[in-house]
């Protein structure tokens, strides 16, 4: 459906400007958008690559698994129907770990893991369980202490200070992180053992 909603805007598009006598526009824009396009995928791939390394070797020095420890209360508050001896936990430790520290690169693979070992958990159901729809929505909406993806593509684009909006950014993911708990809390209090 996206697909045919953005062809159709594509198209139309491109029609509009035949018509309007502005279609030399609309090539020069499609070419300067790809040049621009090509650029920041690459400036992007350098910094997903370093930050994934990262937390890779995090991972091989023990680091996640620290900080995974000091996350245990939140995640049996957030997943008390998991066994704590899970290997789902580790998962999703490693997953906001990295999403609090704005890597959500890093935290993707992290984050399929994860839902991986909830869908063994929930006997392969087709069906997400209650624990998968919390994971869902707090990988959402994870806190991030330095959001590393937005000061990249200010870098990127110029701006005099990359980094101003991090107190913005802390303000923000913190709203939306409580406003997550507070509806898989929600949320998992009405379905109490169904299916959402």
């Amino acid at each position: 459906m996206l697909n045919k909603l953005w062809g159709f805007m594509i198209v139309g598009g491109i029609i509009y400007a035949a018509f309007a006598g502005k279609l030399g526009d609309v090539g020069s824009g499609t070419l300067t958008s790809a040049k621009e396009a090509v650029s920041l995928a690459i400036t992007m791939l350098g910094i997903m690559s370093f930050w994934t390394g990262l937390m890779n070797v995090a991972k091989e020095a023990g680091i996640l698994r620290g900080m995974n420890r000091l996350l245990r209360p939140i995640l049996y508050f957030l997943f008390p129907s998991i066994d704590s001896n899970s290997k789902a936990y580790e998962w999703i430790g490693a997953n906001m770990v990295a999403n609090i520290l704005g890597l959500g690169w890093a935290a993707t693979p992290f984050g399929l893991k994860a839902m991986q070992e909830l869908k063994v958990l929930n006997k392969e159901s087709t069906v997400a369980s209650a624990d998968m729809c919390t994971f869902l929505v707090i990988n959402i909406s994870t806190l991030q202490l330095v959001p590393v993806n937005i000061i990249a593509y200010r870098s990127q684009y110029g701006s005099v200070s990359p980094t101003a909006i991090m107190a913005a950014g802390l303000i923000a993911t913190i709203c939306s992180t409580c406003a997550g708990i507070l509806f898989a809390t929600i949320a998992r209090k009405i379905t109490q053992g169904k299916k959402c």
